[in-house]
């Protein structure tokens, strides 16, 4: 029960956090990547202060044992750069920049009801079928 608690926490966190910089709003994230337009450099600060936080935590976390709530520390099992990686990473970054979302925000952005976020949803859960299936075609 602790563990549900701590993760719904940690998740109404990151949901505030998004909410208060703005970062649920495509137009101030598209503004950030307007490099020769209105540039808006909102988006390097909330980054930098998330990486405040986060480096320490890792550097924290890196010196336990084990975690506090957890058995064991839960790490990716593939680490290899390949195609596939590559692709995704490419198509993330496009769709980010297209449309000024990525999942948190267009998650978080569901319970405020932004249709943006519903046709992102929409559009991500069927863009990870279509990319399953194909990947299943293959093998």
């Amino acid at each position: 029960m602790t563990r549900v608690i701590l993760a719904a926490m940690s998740g109404i966190i990151f949901g505030l956090g998004l909410a208060i910089s703005q970062m649920m709003n495509p137009a101030k994230v598209l503004g950030f990547f307007d490099l020769f337009g209105a540039w808006d450099p909102t988006l390097a600060f909330v980054m930098a202060g998330a990486l405040a936080v986060a480096i320490p935590g890792f550097w924290y976390a890196g010196a336990m044992s084990r975690p506090v709530f957890e058995d064991k520390f839960h790490t990716p099992t593939h680490t290899r750069i390949d195609a596939r990686l590559i692709t995704g990473s490419a198509l993330f970054g496009a769709g980010w920049g297209i449309i000024g979302l990525c999942p948190g925000p267009a998650f978080a952005g569901l319970a405020l009801l932004r249709i943006e976020s519903w046709i992102y949803m929409a559009a991500m859960i069927a863009g990870m079928l279509l990319a399953a299936r194909v990947i299943r075609s293959r093998h």
